[in-house]
């Protein structure tokens, strides 16, 4: 069944949605749909990515029918001060859509789903998805995430990915599933994020997000865009969505608004 045809549920979800056969990212495609005026909460969809982008530089590529990949554009109606909680809020969403559809399949895996900071949804320490935010002319946001559908254990591209079938998934209807909890969740939290001209704490937004995040009481090694590589204890996240950590060299504490998070343990 053709991916337009199977997404009963999440088209009327969106203001706008094109399903494409194939593209190289649906976050490119998007940011150009943005310069011709789409409106907020639009979207574009497909299960062949060739080209996904993910933070750093970094590709996401995957077998046509594996994955599905999505990119929803924001318009908000706050201040950009409050931009960094939109990545967050996707990456909640996406946990909440994982988790519902592995309890739907009666996955034990259910228990085990929660975000890494900042862009990463595990199930057990292991990636089943990936979100990347770009900021582009309005202001809007074009939020992309995708998520690995239908890989056996045997296809992943890494020992430290995961999928929702190898997690324990049935694949009737999964990319519908997944998808319209998704945009429902994206939307409640946005809408909700709005009624508080963007206070994300004022929000339950920063609760929200704190109570999914598994980075959070970890060792992490830092990434950071000056290229040194610290360890460091993840310890809570600040009012602009920042993670505020403990340098394990020296006692110091940083607040990390850029840059990459690895878990120790996952090294």
């Amino acid at each position: 069944m053709a991916l337009s045809s199977s997404l009963s549920l999440s088209a009327p979800l969106v203001s706008r949605l094109d399903v494409l056969e194939q593209c190289t990212s649906t976050n490119t495609e998007l940011v150009e749909r943005a310069a011709q005026g789409w409106p907020h909460f639009s979207a574009v969809v497909t299960d062949d990515q060739t080209g996904g982008r993910g933070r750093l530089g970094r590709t996401w590529v995957a077998p046509p029918g594996r994955t599905l990949a999505i990119s929803v554009l924001l318009r908000p109606a706050f201040s950009a001060e409050s931009f960094g909680w939109l990545p967050l809020m996707a990456g909640l969403a996406m946990a909440r859509a994982v988790r519902g559809a592995l309890a739907d399949d009666d996955s034990p895996a259910a228990a085990s789903v929660g975000v890494k900071w900042p862009n990463d949804v595990l199930i057990a320490g292991n990636k089943v998805s990936g979100l990347l935010a770009e900021l582009v002319a309005g202001p809007a946001v074009v939020l992309g995430a995708g998520v690995n559908l239908a890989f056996a254990a045997d296809e992943l591209p890494t020992p430290t990915a995961t999928s929702l079938t190898v997690e324990g998934a049935r694949g009737d209807g999964l990319p519908d599933r997944v998808l319209s909890v998704y945009l429902s969740e994206l939307r409640a939290a946005y809408d909700q994020l709005v009624r508080h001209n963007g206070d994300a704490v004022a929000a339950g937004l920063a609760d929200a997000v704190a109570a999914e995040c598994v980075t959070l009481g970890r060792d992490v090694r830092l990434t950071l865009p000056s290229g040194e590589e610290p360890v460091a204890r993840a310890l809570e996240i600040d009012e602009y969505g920042r993670l505020i950590v403990r340098r394990a060299d020296d006692g110091t504490r940083m607040t990390i608004a850029a840059g990459d998070v690895t878990h120790v343990r996952d090294e």
